[in-house]
């Protein structure tokens, strides 16, 4: 979570300083949060955003558990 945070600073907050109002610094986070989810490509999925990659996921069926007994 810290390094989210950090990149959110570095990339939106940092540079666009100074913010005008609270309502722009809220219309903008929404805005990098939806990249961050919808558009962002992340190499560790295959180059494919985070919210495509959660949806290939459930979009598998589910393999049963092993257990083992004793």
């Amino acid at each position: 979570m810290e390094s989210t945070i950090g990149l959110y600073r570095t990339e939106l907050i940092e540079p666009q300083r100074p913010w005008k109002n609270l309502s722009q610094v809220e219309l903008a986070t929404a805005e990098w949060t939806d990249w961050y989810v919808h558009r962002r490509l992340h190499g560790e999925t295959g180059h494919i955003p985070p919210a495509e990659c959660e949806a290939n996921h459930y979009k598998e069926p589910t393999k049963p558990q092993v257990t083992n007994t004793i």
